[in-house]
């Protein structure tokens, strides 16, 4: 499969998930079930460990390919097992993906990362690969802002020189802030809107 044609794909995926995560947020608003975390965590079936180990499972996935958005999975894992077990959850699950998309990009190079993000954005962030000492500052900076694409600077991270240490070390310490900011901004916008409706 080209290149092009399995990102049209994947952004195609993307896009029929967008929506139907937006309509089903719609009618959980009507519910209330934002308003009740037990409710939200029944009506996904999410019980005991085995919907914890679902839940990792889908964050590690929406990170390595990009069909789910998210930001509403981080918050959903806050809904459903609260804010303490709703952050490891969605740590565990989005540290994971971040370190399997760099090692998919150091074992599989430029053409992996043409598979899932576009020419366009690729040479966005290109210019960094001849400058590792700043690419390594910006990439931490970047992981510790909320509205930083992590995901393509993660692939784009293992093209360059940073060692597997370093990049887990700057995931690890840096992504823990960008999660509560999410969490706690989407949480509470949801019930925010819920007011609204």
């Amino acid at each position: 499969m080209q290149a092009a044609t399995s990102r049209r794909l994947i952004n195609l995926v993307s896009i029929v998930t967008l929506i139907a995560s937006v309509a089903v947020s719609i009618y959980w608003l009507q519910q209330g079930v934002f308003q009740n975390p037990q409710a939200l965590q029944s009506y996904l079936g999410a019980s005991g460990w085995m919907g914890a180990v679902f839940f990792v499972l889908i964050q590690i996935i929406q990170v390595v390919i990009p069909i789910i958005p998210g930001g509403i999975s981080t918050a959903a894992g806050v809904l459903i097992f609260g804010p303490v077990w709703g952050f490891v959850y969605n740590y565990v699950g989005i540290v994971v993906g971040s370190l399997i998309n760099f090692l998919l990009a150091r074992r599989y190079g430029q053409a992996f990362i043409l598979h899932v993000v576009s020419p366009k954005t690729y040479q966005k962030y290109t210019h960094w690969l001849d400058h590792q000492q700043k690419f390594d500052w910006f990439f931490g900076l970047a992981i510790l802002a909320p509205v930083a694409p992590d995901d393509i600077l993660c692939l784009i991270a293992g093209l360059t020189k940073m060692s597997f240490k370093k990049f887990t070390w700057i995931i690890l310490l840096a992504k823990p802030a960008t999660i509560l900011t999410y969490s706690l901004a989407l949480v509470y916008g949801s019930q925010w809107l819920s007011q609204l409706f």
